[in-house]
């Protein structure tokens, strides 16, 4: 009898752990001044980490579970978060209501450059983006960006790759599964395409759950060049953090086996 009941309670369990698993949640999102749909709206489960967008009539569905947090977010509309409940669950789609942001748009100046007919003068005219990388044989990577091409650029890189990252474990070794979650980041596809078209660093900060300041530093101590920071899509600027993580991992570990 004893068995039955311990073979009940082991199938009952694996049927509610596949249901928790399989959990997701539906629904529509709309612009709150037109309650028209929204397409391509971005849409991120902060707590497990995965991504979707909404179709063309504004729908989605994620897997969800109860009190997971969804990011909501889309060009020129102010970004929410919504709390997953049992009810939105249990009873079936719910309604997302985005607000439009006024957009102010900033003066671009256009520098022309007038061009001489002289060689030399004209290359002189041309600004130079200081963006060199440089690969060090040994380590899986594209490379370091050590900045301006000067002569103490290369030390610049060298000084360091084998100095420890300490502002990686000052960002992140508190945090482990901010860790886990730039992992599963560059695993997921959907979080992948929406990343590749964003230049606004709101979807890292929110995942990673570091400010932007402390981002922009991040990236920069790895060295790469400010105008790699200034012009790097949002994928880049993942990818640039994990590389760089990876690396260190790699050189300590290398280092720690040298003193054996």
């Amino acid at each position: 009898m004893k068995q039955y009941l311990l073979l009940f309670v082991l199938l009952l369990t694996g049927y509610f752990g596949f249901t928790q698993e399989s959990t997701s949640v539906k629904g529509t999102v709309i612009n709150t001044s037109t309650a028209k749909s929204l397409e391509n709206v971005n849409i991120v489960n902060l707590s497990q980490v995965k991504g979707t967008s909404t179709n063309s009539k504004g729908e989605f569905e994620i897997n969800a579970q109860p009190n997971d947090t969804l990011h909501f977010s889309y060009l020129g509309f102010k970004s929410i978060k919504v709390k997953v409940t049992n009810d939105w669950i249990k009873f079936g789609e719910s309604q997302i209501e985005l607000t439009e942001l006024a957009l102010a748009l900033e003066e671009v100046v256009v520098n022309q450059l007038k061009l001489t007919g002289y060689l030399k003068v004209d290359i002189a005219q041309v600004p130079i983006t200081s963006n060199y990388r440089y690969s060090i044989s040994g380590l899986p990577t594209t490379g370091y960006e050590g900045g301006q091409s000067k002569p103490g650029a290369v030390s610049k890189v060298l000084g360091a790759i084998f100095n420890p990252a300490d502002f990686l474990y000052k960002a992140f070794g508190k945090k482990p599964n901010e860790l886990r979650k730039l992992k599963k980041m560059r695993q997921d596809d959907d979080i992948r395409n929406q990343l590749a078209e964003r230049f606004d660093r709101e979807m890292l900060t929110v995942l990673l759950n570091i400010p932007r300041v402390d981002l922009d530093l991040i990236v920069s101590e790895c060295n790469y060049s400010a105008d790699f920071i200034r012009t790097a899509n949002d994928l880049q600027i993942l990818d640039a953090i994990s590389e760089c993580y990876e690396e260190y991992k790699v050189l300590s570990r290398s280092r720690r086996s040298g003193r054996l």
